[in-house]
């Protein structure tokens, strides 16, 4: 790079990620964020937003309510001015849509005077997701043909409000009020005085499209009493107007079977996407604490000698997903490819094993119809004397497998292809919220992360509900001290949900 290509500015994208649902930021909003250097975010972004940014991202949050000082205006017009002219490209990334209250033209401004370059990636402002997420249609042929989005939080330095409460009492439609919690005396009372009915239907919608999605119904007349009486805290919108009659009958995203519910999972954070999914496609709103972290083996050596003769061995027996994913890295980092298991037969312990292996364009040969060591141990006993089995396995874990396959005859070989290590600390947050009861369930779905959890949360596991992947694993849970509140009867991801799930809604 010469002297003057360092010295070319760079570019701004403001980004609207949407309402609060990690999943409603645009694509072209994840394009624009995986493009940056440096991301400026608000602190009502939902963190999962930035998994988009690129791993070497600078990542600066402009402060938290309570906890940190939050940002003026002024300085964050100069940070993205001062970081685009040292040729970084930048993410401004914004709750919502950055031109509905959200102070972008202010931005924008600023890098129109600096002569920087910029782009505006449209969000979903709250007033719009409302209407999914709330079950509050803002327009409706019959109760309104038309939608004010009104402030509740004029600029400091107006004399005067440019707010015309008469035309807003007699407008024919629906008005939604942004950042009007702390105001709400003054624009309610506004209202009612310039005509419009203190009966008029009134939602109050706070962090729409979450998990901990609240929704109190009221009239116009009501609202200030009904804030202070429900201590109704910022993040928050109201609706005003007949089609805030619609939600109960409209409502669906409250009405999931997990809605409410908040689930620890605690799986390696590598895996733990999928659980979280399925959680949050019921509902529930996942936190994520890994109990236990997978690590490359201490020595590959064992692993690359087995690789080394493969023709060796008759079976390949894979007891999870982690055995599949390192062997099969492990066999290319060394040079070979899924051809040097031609002459092998494969089997794994359950589907998540064998979807694993279907990743690599690999079927298995045997799997059992009970997802656990002893039933694929009974699968293969009648067929393993005089066959040679590779065990590909974690660093520690039961012997029921090996044990069972000698003793029918066959010859084992085991080898580690990787490491499992228990975490140590939690997160101090994740174990104050256990502690005072604030997480319902705790998923478990090994044996080693149950042994982790009894360590590092001990008693505080006790005002959560436990649910078990397995009777082995409800076992090492009984061993530590703890009953499960439920167990999964199908040994997978989705047996975990559905047991707590039927639970729920028992």
């Amino acid at each position: 790079m010469t002297d003057r290509s360092a010295q070319q500015p760079g570019k701004v994208y403001l980004i609207g990620a949407g309402p609060g649902d990690p999943e409603l930021i645009t694509l072209r909003g994840v394009e624009r964020l995986r493009r940056a250097d440096v991301v400026l975010y608000d602190y009502l972004v939902n963190a999962r937003v930035l998994e988009h940014a690129r791993g070497d991202a600078e990542l600066i949050c402009l402060g938290k309510h309570g906890r940190t000082r939050i940002w003026t205006q002024s300085e964050i017009n100069d940070a993205l001015v001062r970081l685009a002219r040292e040729g970084k490209t930048v993410a401004r990334l914004k709750g919502g849509d950055p031109a509905v209250f959200a102070r972008g033209a202010e931005e924008i401004e600023a890098l129109v005077l600096a002569k920087i370059s910029f782009e505006v990636v449209p969000g979903i402002t709250t007033a719009l997701a409302a209407g999914s997420y709330a079950g509050i249609p803002i327009t409706h042929r019959e109760y309104a043909s038309a939608v004010a989005l009104v402030t509740g939080h004029e600029g400091p330095d107006k004399e005067t409000s440019a707010v015309d409460y008469k035309a807003l009492a007699a407008f024919p439609g629906t008005l939604v009020f942004y950042m009007g919690i702390t105001t709400a005396c003054i624009w309610t009372k506004a209202l009612m005085e310039a005509g419009k009915a203190s009966h008029t239907p009134v939602a109050i919608i706070r962090r729409c499209s979450l998990p901990d999605q609240r929704r109190i119904a009221c009239t116009l007349g009501d609202v200030v009493e009904v804030l202070d009486a429900e201590r109704i805290r910022p993040p928050a919108i109201i609706v005003v107007g007949e089609v805030a009659r619609l939600a109960d009958s409209f409502s669906w995203f409250e009405k999931r079977p997990l809605f409410g519910q908040r689930v620890l999972v605690t799986r390696p954070g590598s895996q733990a996407n999928k659980l979280c999914v399925l959680l949050e496609d019921l509902g529930a709103e996942t936190i994520v604490q890994p109990a236990i972290e997978i690590l490359p083996p201490t020595d590959w050596r064992p692993v690359d000698d087995a690789i080394a003769r493969l023709d060796e061995f008759d079976w390949l027996v894979f007891s999870s997903s982690n055995g599949v994913r390192n062997f099969i890295s492990r066999l290319l980092s060394v040079g070979k490819d899924v051809r040097a298991l031609g002459g092998c037969k494969l089997a794994a312990i359950g589907p998540g094993t064998s979807d694993e292996l279907s990743r690599y364009h690999l079927k298995a040969d045997l799997q059992p119809a009970e997802f656990r060591a002893e039933s694929l141990a009974a699968e293969l006993s009648p067929i393993a004397n005089g066959q040679r089995f590779l065990l590909l396995r974690a660093s520690r874990g039961r012997e029921v497998l090996s044990q069972e396959i000698a003793a029918a005859g066959g010859q084992v070989t085991q080898v580690v292809v990787y490491e499992s290590v228990d975490v140590q600390t939690p997160d101090a947050e994740v174990a104050a919220d256990l502690a005072a009861g604030k997480i319902h369930w705790v998923t478990v779905t090994s044996s080693a992360i149950a042994r982790s959890l009894a360590i590092m949360f001990g008693d505080g596991l006790r005002r959560s509900k436990l649910a078990s992947i397995s009777p082995i694993t409800s076992a090492t849970l009984r061993e530590c001290g703890f009953e499960p509140a439920v167990e999964a009867s199908e040994y997978t991801m989705e047996g975990v949900v559905r047991a707590i799930e039927e639970a729920v809604q028992a």
